[in-house]
């Protein structure tokens, strides 16, 4: 099979398509056939040894898919070849065939294609257990999503809606905050050439915003936690911006603000169940046309590496997702 290998953590361009022999599954693992992969932030990270998980030289990067089973290991019952599904593998993503732990499996929702289906798992998990589970974002409060145009940012915007509350969605360029009206943004602020925290006290009446969701991270961290709300919740979900934040811990302080981390795989594979119970409530979602993946382009593995870098820089908006069996 081909898969786009990494030999040594470095560089994002020195990742290749090779050919690998197809895996078997062991104990509790299933083979999937992938029709389609998604592109995340922290794919870059880990390439270049920059996450905090690094996987065994050499590996095929990709974190989520969708596919069709073929072939299940010992002990797995509930999954069969033929099966379409969705899946969060941590890596391996990108290649023709990709072991997941069945535990990481479930089937696609109805409706959904492989393609929407492979956008799905990191980024919509992701958000809603930071924004439910973490950060109880209640009906009626305000939310501020930095980063708004990303994967993780759109999804944030349609899952504030879904759980009815306010949306402010903050980005970098006006084609950013046309794509985070689009989904269902209530104000945007262009934090390129406006004051983020005059514009979120402005729109909030001076009271600040319930909850901020920050995966980009950097000078704009402070900023967004000045511009919390009294007993608000900030969410740190990544550092799209290459800059791990140093917070003044007095501003949680001065008014009882709280700063909150949120790693997302670490509690799926802590609390399997919530995380069952969290898909289910999305694939619901989807169905009543509350959530739905903006993909922004497709890719084949050839293309993948240079898709990656585009993502790092923070030139792409959506999710970018591979299809392995595109012609390069």
């Amino acid at each position: 099979m081909k898969a786009l290998m990494c030999h040594a953590f470095g560089p994002i361009d020195t990742l290749r398509v090779e050919d690998v022999p197809t895996p078997v599954p062991g104990a509790g693992q299933v083979l999937i056939d992938v029709k389609a992969a998604a592109i995340n932030f922290p794919d870059a990270l880990i390439v270049q040894g920059l996450y905090q998980a690094k996987p065994p030289l050499p590996f095929a990067p990709g974190a989520e898919l969708a596919g069709v089973v073929s072939a299940v290991g010992e002990g797995v019952r509930h999954l069969h070849a033929g099966d379409r599904v969705i899946a969060a593998v941590g890596h391996g993503a990108f290649a023709e065939e990709c072991i997941a732990d069945a535990a990481q499996v479930m089937p696609l929702p109805p409706g959904m294609d492989f393609e929407l289906g492979a956008a799905f798992v990191l980024t919509y998990g992701t958000s809603l257990h930071a924004l439910q589970s973490i950060g109880a974002l209640k009906a009626g409060e305000t939310l501020l999503v930095l980063g708004a145009a990303g994967g993780v940012g759109l999804a944030a915007i349609e899952i504030g809606k879904a759980l009815g509350a306010r949306v402010i969605a903050a980005a970098s360029s006006a084609n950013k905050l046309a794509l985070a009206r689009k989904v269902g943004a209530d104000e945007t602020i262009n934090y390129s050439d406006e004051d983020l925290r005059k514009r979120v006290d402005a729109l909030t009446g001076g009271k600040g915003a319930d909850v901020v969701y920050d995966p980009v991270g950097g000078s704009l961290a402070e900023t967004a936690l000045r511009a919390t709300a009294w007993r608000g919740r900030f969410l740190v979900i990544g550092f799209a911006s290459g800059e791990i934040p140093k917070i003044p811990l007095n501003l949680a302080l001065l008014m009882e603000r709280a700063i909150l981390g949120v790693f997302w795989g670490s509690a799926v594979r802590r609390d399997p169940a919530a995380h069952q119970a969290n898909m289910g409530q999305l694939a619901q979602w989807f169905a009543q046309g509350k959530v739905r993946p903006v993909i922004s382009e497709r890719v084949a593995l050839a293309d993948t590496a240079a898709a990656i870098q585009r993502l790092a820089s923070r030139q792409a908006m959506g999710k970018l997702v591979v299809l392995p069996e595109l012609a390069a």
